[in-house]
């Protein structure tokens, strides 16, 4: 059986939830969206990607911060879930659940995107005010922590001031979040470094587990993060990337917005898995190998 016949408890965009007795199952399918919406095509190994990749720094980073990651052995999944093992190897997570925080914690290290189009109108990103001469992809004194609201599914996420996240969080909440945020960014950032990779921003979640805030959902993968190679850096242009830029390009080159979003072509979608998996292997260190057992 190659998919869950069960319909998901909740759904996100690209990521499935299902009760499983006191925690929760996430499975990271092989949907893509991009500019908030979800395309039609999915993206072979994605989800198996990004579900390794979180459950790498997880790892990584466990003493640094609290996450909600339980096991994604397919073998610690509950009796319920067993007859979908071969679907859900790799891509599945069991996690702890939490209270979800309703804050999506960007941290930028570097001037891109959509902190660069309002730098060039006032020279802020997200209402923090940079230096002058900053240009496309240039290093920013230091990581800067741009919270936005989490917004649902077709809807834009939108930026908000640490004021404000305070006044939905509280003061004290809001200061871990920022904190922990910029402390995770950081120590990625340099293991990312002796990789060959510049971890140019991303995005966290966090939840509230036993009464701590904890690291939930995923964590610096390429769909919430923008990672360049470092032996192609160069201030002044647009990057290279591992993320799914090559799906953003592709879609503001061939289609105006309205409506539904287009079929992918052949090669966009081949050359974005390959992305996907190139860049697992450059973070973990090691080829990558499908977990599904029926391959």
């Amino acid at each position: 059986m190659t998919t869950l016949e069960r319909r998901p408890d909740s759904r996100g965009k690209v990521r499935d939830i299902y009760q499983a007795g006191d925690n929760l199952l996430m499975v990271a399918t092989d949907r893509i969206s991009a500019y908030d919406f979800i395309l039609p095509d999915e993206i072979p190994f994605k989800g198996e990607v990004l579900n390794r990749i979180s459950a790498f720094w997880f790892d990584k980073f466990a003493d640094l911060v609290p996450n909600h990651l339980v096991s994604i052995d397919v073998d610690d999944f509950p009796a319920e879930f067993a007859e979908y093992r071969d679907y859900l190897a790799g891509r599945a997570m069991l996690v702890r659940r939490a209270e979800t925080l309703p804050i999506e914690c960007i941290v930028r290290g570097y001037l891109t995107g959509s902190g660069k189009k309002t730098y060039d109108a006032d020279g802020t990103v997200c209402g923090i005010k940079l230096p002058a001469g900053l240009t496309e992809a240039s290093k920013l004194p230091e990581p800067i922590f741009t919270p936005s609201t989490k917004a649902a599914i077709g809807d834009h996420d939108e930026n908000i001031s640490f004021d404000r996240t305070v006044e939905i969080v509280g003061a004290d909440i809001a200061e871990q979040l920022r904190d922990l945020s910029l402390k995770i960014y950081t120590a990625a950032a340099e293991y990312a470094a002796t990789r060959g990779i510049i971890i140019a921003d991303t995005k966290f979640e966090f939840g509230i587990i036993d009464g701590c805030v904890t690291l939930i959902d995923e964590c610096l993968t390429p769909d919430s993060s923008r990672f360049w190679p470092a032996a192609t850096y160069e201030e002044g242009k647009v990057q290279p990337s591992y993320d799914k830029q090559y799906v953003r390009d592709w879609l503001r080159a061939n289609w105006d917005m309205t409506g539904e979003p287009p079929h992918l072509p052949a090669e966009v979608v081949e050359g974005t898995s390959a992305r996907y998996r190139e860049a697992f292997q450059i973070i973990t260190g090691t080829d990558f190998v499908s977990m599904k057992e029926n391959q």
